[in-house]
Order: structure tokens, then sequence, then C-alpha cells
């Protein structure tokens, strides 16, 4: 080999050993008796023909003009492979792709997944106001402004899943590897389906924000699935919530687009009137419905906790954006001074001392 092509072999290789033995520290092969680590440690690491392999510049060239790419390989350099995809990212590909390609074999196709670099858009520092968006399981997103991203297609499609799932686990059971490797790829299609339609929704809030100047305020609910208890037949369905993964896409997207990205605190956002601020589980007579109990205000209750998160950002932003203390008084006529306001970073508002506790999951 080479030079570079050596050096990616070393590298691969030491990543390998790296991730195996962060495995074992994490626990996550089992005890140090248990049969799995024993085997995971007594044997080398091995890569497989067909396995994923990284190419920088001197490895892979891209001709973006004519759609060819030319590829080293053991047997000495490729030249001439075409390569097509959607316009959209022939167009990205060519005006802002920057670092390492991966070659990928992925159900009897070759792909190349490369990685692009787009500056971002300069950060709105004054917002007219915020988007509130409170995630759930039945409507995965609903903003302030009254849409709606219903989740019941995503739903439907994984409850199919799961049921060939199950066929498949006990054909695997019996024996078979078909069953295994059929498993495996219906696995990878059910998250790339679920991360399509997480894209969509985030790709929509993002535009609606940055055409009306506005910031994107979402709930923060790290932890969420070890602060709860449910019931049996209601952990599949918390589980395969993607609300991080959604947090994610509209996170780097706000970012890209220059429009405030907040998380506030999410205590009590769907119990909270918006008219006399009464907090009570009542006001909450079920999923859909909120009607308070105090003053009789009642609408859908996602729509209400949206629009409490959107109350929570504009406070959250004042307090971010406030001015700082005035500089000591020195030498010479000193000014006071803005602190600069967050530039797309998680911010949580204060959770006021008679709403302690944590959020419960809305089904």
């Amino acid at each position: 080999m080479s030079a570079q092509p050596a050096l990616h072999v070393i590298r691969k290789t030491a990543d390998a050993y790296t991730t195996l033995r962060a495995q074992i520290v994490a626990g996550l092969l089992g005890g140090e008796n248990s049969k799995r680590r024993r085997k995971a440690e007594s044997k080398p690491v091995t890569f497989r023909p067909d396995a994923a392999q990284p190419f920088d510049d001197r490895c892979l060239s891209w001709q973006t003009d004519a759609r060819t790419v030319s590829i080293w390989t053991v047997h000495g350099r490729v030249q001439g492979i075409a390569f097509t995809g959607k316009p959209s990212h022939l167009k990205t590909l060519a005006e802002h792709r920057k670092g390492e390609t991966d070659l990928v074999y992925r159900d009897g196709k070759w792909f190349l997944h490369a990685t692009y670099q787009v500056d971002e858009a300069p950060l709105n520092t004054e917002p007219t106001d915020w988007i509130g968006v409170d995630r759930g399981i039945v409507n995965l997103a609903t903003t302030c402004d009254g849409t709606n991203h219903q989740g019941k297609d995503l739903s439907r499609y994984r409850r199919a899943q799961a049921r060939r799932r199950s066929e498949l686990q006990k054909k695997k059971a019996a024996g078979s590897r078909s069953a295994a490797r059929r498993l495996a790829r219906r696995k990878a299609r059910e998250g790339r389906h679920a991360a399509n339609v997480n894209h969509k929704i985030a790709k929509q809030i993002v535009a609606d924000a940055q055409r009306t100047g506005r910031g994107i305020a979402l709930e923060e609910l790290s932890g969420i699935r070890g602060r709860v208890r449910l019931r049996r037949h209601q952990r599949a369905t918390l589980s395969t919530w993607p609300f991080h993964q959604l947090g994610t896409c509209i996170a780097y997207k706000a970012q890209r687009a220059g429009a405030p990205f907040l998380e506030v605190d999410p205590a009590y956002t769907s119990q909270t009137c918006l008219r006399c601020g009464h907090v009570a589980r009542g006001n909450r007579p079920d999923r859909d419905r909120f009607c308070c109990r105090r003053c009789g205000l009642a609408g859908p209750a996602d729509h209400i906790a949206a629009v409490n998160v959107r109350r929570r950002a504009r406070t959250a932003w004042a307090f971010v954006s406030m001015p700082g203390p005035p500089p000591a008084q020195g030498k010479g006529d000193a000014t006071p001074t803005r602190q600069p306001a967050a530039t797309g970073s998680a911010t949580r508002c204060e959770r006021p001392s008679h709403q302690a506790g944590r959020p419960r999951p809305r089904s």
C-alpha cells in the first residue's frame, strides 16, 4: 500500500479496538465472567470484505461536472465511476463538500456518504416572537400557531413493522440465518423512515420561523424515559418515541438558518392555564382536552402546552439578552455593554418554586 491508505488501515483498526474496549468498560458485553465478553476479548477484531471504507481527497477524487469519481483500490486506481443523486444533493455536493467520504455497500448497492460544510446564517438576535413547539407521541409536534404534525402514519407503520418483526423473530429462534439478516434490514429501514418524518417536520418549522423572523422554543425532555414508569404495553411506544432526533433536527436546521433556538423547562406546560395561570392535573381531563377548573378556558391540550412553551421562551430570552452589569469605574468614560445573546444553544428558564416536580409523558 501507499502511505495514505496505510494510514487509513491503521486508524480504522485502532478505532475498532477502542470501540471494543469502550463497550467492555461500559458493561455492554456483560460482566467479567460472561460468555459474550470472553468471546469478544479472545478473538481479534475482523472486518467484512464489504465493510464501509473511509477515503480522503487523496484516495478519492470527485469530478462533479462529469458526475464521476476516481477511487484508489488495492489493485490500482479506478477512474470514471459514475454516480448520481437528487439535483438538490448534487448541487450541495458541488458547492459545499468537505472532508472524508465513506464508501458503503448496502442492499446490493454502493453508496458514497459525503460530508459537506455550510456557513451559518447570521443569528437573528432580535426575534419578533417565538414559535413554541410541544412534542408528543400521538402528535409528534404541535406549534403555538395551531399547526399539528400528527404521528398516526408513523405509528401505523411501526405497528405493521412490529407484526412482521414478530414473525421473523420466531424463525430466527428456530435457527434461520436469513431471518436474522431480514430483521437487521427491517430495523434499518424503520429507522430511516422515522428520520425522514422528523426531517420533514423540522424543515417546515424552521422555514416558518425564518420567514416570520421568530425563534424556536422546545421543551427540554432529556432523561424523560428514565424518570417515568409506564404499563407494559406502553413501554415499546415510549422507547420508539423519536423526540430527541426531532429536537436535534430542529436545532441544527435553525442554526443553519440563523433562527434563535431555546429549550425551556417542560414542567406543567400542558396543565397551566393561559388566562389565569392556574396549575392543576385536573385541568387536563384526558390526553386531547384542556379545561381550566378555575376560569373555564378550554382548548386542545397540545396547543395550550405549545403556547406555554412560547411564553417561557420569551422570559428566557429576555434573561439571556438583558444588559450586563456596568464595568468598574476607572480612568476614562466607560459605557455599559450588553451581554451577547445566546447563539443557538439550549437555555432553560427557571422553574417557579410552586411548580416543583417533573412532567409526565403525553402518550
